[in-house]
């Protein structure tokens, strides 16, 4: 069984068991993560965005230049972020560790 390593925006670590082919986004929104991924995954509303964990940003595909520019309209942005409708779950990702992104206030 893989596992996909979540911590909330409380700081809580939850591990949750990935569908194989399913986007981050998904599997976050069906666990009840407060994943929005409003635009389904149509890379135009960053509703999904995280952070990777840093040991994982680079065993990840990179993010396309779609991903880029919304990203870069954010108001915060961090060294590992992404959009997790980007991110398509496969056994090579067992273990994945990311946070979800709390605005800060």
């Amino acid at each position: 069984m893989s596992v996909i390593r979540v911590e909330d925006a409380e700081g809580v670590t939850h591990e949750l068991e990935p569908v194989e082919g399913w986007r981050l986004m998904e599997i976050l929104r069906d666990y009840g993560m407060g994943m929005e991924g409003t635009c389904g995954g149509a890379v135009a509303c960053a509703s999904c965005h995280i952070v990777l964990d840093p040991e994982w940003a680079d065993k990840v595909a990179p993010p396309r230049d779609d991903e880029i520019d919304k990203l870069d309209e954010l108001p915060f942005l961090h060294e590992t972020s992404r959009l997790s409708c980007q991110i398509i779950w496969s056994d090579e990702l067992d273990g994945l560790k990311l946070t979800l992104v709390k605005e800060p206030t």
